[in-house]
């Protein structure tokens, strides 16, 4: 009686692995509970054991699927019905579609795709307990050249340089910049020194002919796109303002200059 009543377990959690499987083959992840889909992953590593305890308890202890997927793999194992195997699985995982989201923003233009670079640095960003300033270098076709960490602490205009940003621009060849920081309160909301740095951003990339698609601040789970709000489109148009203010006060201050200068006396009879 036993034997069966075993057999009727393994065939039980056949039963419901295959459900998830299909569920997911139907749909997506939509609909899955968080748990749910850290079992799915815990069944790849561990295809003979019932991985539901395990996954909640991972839920429960990382509070999130992004938690259990950042964790490390020590911290993971001591969760019980979590080995080496399982471990190594959800990282690989989490590698793979880091990967996969780098790969998906490399042929799109950025102006269309800045969730996608949010979605992108998030992960590496969203738990740093100081500001961190990152350049993305683009080529031509806005594909990434090479993403660089260049600064950290308080980032603004005076801690932030200008000229590293440009020379960096210069040295790998770049048409256009990305440059991304993070808030470590959470709040992506930008301060005056934010948009005082980006304006002086964009005004040495129209100098030096490198243009700054967007300035990102990633906060908890949302970011501010300069872009998005038509922000780095302003401060070009004010560039520009000020630049045809400029020639325009310069052709004004030379033509009174001319005037100013005494005219020969065969010119004036």
């Amino acid at each position: 009686m036993g034997k069966i009543d075993i057999m009727s377990a393994g065939e039980q959690q056949l039963g419901h692995r295959k459900r998830l499987r299909e569920k997911f083959l139907k749909s997506g992840l939509a609909g899955f509970h968080d748990y749910e889909i850290v079992e799915l992953l815990l069944c790849l590593g561990t295809p003979r054991r019932d991985c539901k305890p395990a996954a909640k308890e991972a839920i429960a202890r990382f509070k999130t699927l992004r938690g259990v997927l950042e964790a490390p793999p020590a911290e993971l194992q001591k969760i019980n019905g979590v080995g080496p195997h399982s471990a190594f699985g959800i990282k690989l995982v989490q590698e793979v579609a880091r990967e996969f989201l780098k790969a998906k923003i490399l042929d799109k233009p950025f102006y269309r795709s800045s969730q996608e670079v949010f979605d992108y640095l998030y992960h590496a960003m969203r738990d740093l307990k100081k500001e961190v300033f990152k350049v993305i270098y683009l080529n031509s076709q806005n594909q990434i050249i090479e993403t660089v960490d260049l600064f950290s602490g308080t980032v603004s205009s005076s801690a932030v340089s200008l000229r590293e940003v440009m020379e960096g621009a210069i040295r790998h060849g770049a048409s256009s910049v990305i440059v991304v920081h993070n808030h470590p309160s959470g709040n992506p909301e930008p301060s005056p020194a934010d948009k005082q740095l980006t304006r002086d951003l964009v005004y040495a990339g129209k100098i030096m002919q490198v243009r700054v698609l967007d300035h990102i601040i990633i906060g908890d789970n949302r970011y501010f796109s300069f872009a998005g709000e038509g922000l780095t489109a302003e401060y070009e148009t004010d560039f520009l303002n000020l630049r045809l203010r400029g020639t325009a006060e310069a052709k004004k201050r030379l033509n009174e200059a001319r005037m100013a200068v005494p005219r020969h006396p065969e010119e004036l009879t």
